[in-house]
C-alpha cells in the first residue's frame, strides 16, 4: 500500500525557518515526482515545489516563482522529499501537502489534479 507520510510542521516566527519532511512507502519513487503543494483556509491548493527525474539518479527542482528565493527543496533518497522554508511569514500559514506520481513532468507539476499520491498534510502556522 503506498503512502505517503509528512512531518515537520508546527507554529514559527516571522522570519524563521522550518524543514518539511516527506516520506514516501509501499514501492520506489525513484522514477517519481514528489514535491509539495499547500493550502490556506478558504484559498485553492497552492504549487510550493517539485523535484522531477532527470536521469542518472538527479532530480531537477521547480518552484512557485514567488517561494523560489526562500523554500528549497530537495530528494533524499528516492522515497524522501524535504522542503526547507526560510524567512516564514505570516502568509505562508497553510496546511503542506507531499504529493508524488509518476507522470509528472515540468509541464503539468502545477496542477493537483495530475498527481495520484498525497500525504495527509502537516500544519504550518507563522504567527508571533
Amino acid at each position: 500500500q503506498v503512502q505517503l507520510v509528512e512531518s515537520g510542521g508546527g507554529l514559527v516566527q516571522p522570519g524563521g525557518s522550518l524543514t518539511l519532511s516527506c516520506a514516501a512507502s509501499g514501492r520506489t519513487f525513484s522514477g517519481d515526482a514528489m514535491g509539495w503543494f499547500r493550502q490556506a483556509p478558504g484559498k485553492e491548493r497552492e504549487f510550493v515545489a517539485s523535484t522531477i527525474w532527470s536521469g542518472r539518479n538527479n532530480y531537477a527542482a521547480y518552484y512557485a516563482e514567488s517561494m523560489k528565493d526562500r523554500f528549497t527543496i530537495s530528494r533524499g533518497n528516492a522515497n524522501t522529499v524535504y522542503l526547507k522554508m526560510n524567512s516564514l511569514k505570516p502568509e505562508d500559514t497553510a496546511v503542506y501537502y507531499c504529493a508524488a506520481d509518476p507522470r509528472i513532468t515540468a509541464a503539468t507539476m502545477k496542477q493537483p489534479d495530475e498527481y495520484d499520491y498525497w500525504g495527509q498534510g502537516t500544519q504550518v502556522t507563522v504567527s508571533s
